[in-house]
């Protein structure tokens, strides 16, 4: 059985195994693991900043995602943004992202929330993600993202 969760402190060890494992295999980048762990602490210590979501299985923590906030004028409410998604090897294709998914989009259908959407970013090379975030009912608008980076 599977269980999506609010993150916590035990689980930072993991999130930065997940996000090292994760900007290798994306994008061939060697991320400062102790970098990566103040940045994971930060999460924990502020949860003004985001906040993790962990799936766990019999025990094992599986996958990681950490959710941030952009505020919409135009919707009076939050975006949440989807960042940092992570799932094992071993147990991708078996719904896992679905289920992570699906615990976040409840939290926007909520009336008792101020969520408006969901959003994500996914590298133009990233065909199997696009498939998967397409397949969940997201749409590729018409937006393009820009950024500078120090």
């Amino acid at each position: 059985m599977t269980i999506i969760r609010t993150a916590n402190s035990p689980d930072a060890t993991s999130i930065v195994d997940f996000q090292l494992k994760m900007a290798l295999e994306t994008e061939n980048l060697k991320l400062t693991k102790s970098i990566v762990e103040l940045g994971v602490e930060a999460i924990f210590n502020d949860n003004s900043k985001g906040t993790y979501y962990v799936s766990e299985i019999e025990g094992q923590v599986v996958g990681s995602l950490l959710t941030t906030y952009e505020w919409s004028d135009w919707r009076n409410g939050q975006i949440l943004w989807i960042q940092s998604v992570y799932i094992l090897k071993e147990f991708r294709s078996q719904g896992v992202f679905k289920e992570m998914y699906e615990h976040i989009k409840e939290k926007v259908i909520d009336k008792n929330t101020d969520f408006r959407g969901i959003r994500l970013y996914v590298d133009k090379t990233n065909e199997i993600a696009q498939k998967v975030y397409n397949k969940l009912g997201m749409e590729n608008h018409h937006y393009e993202m820009y950024e500078w980076m120090m």
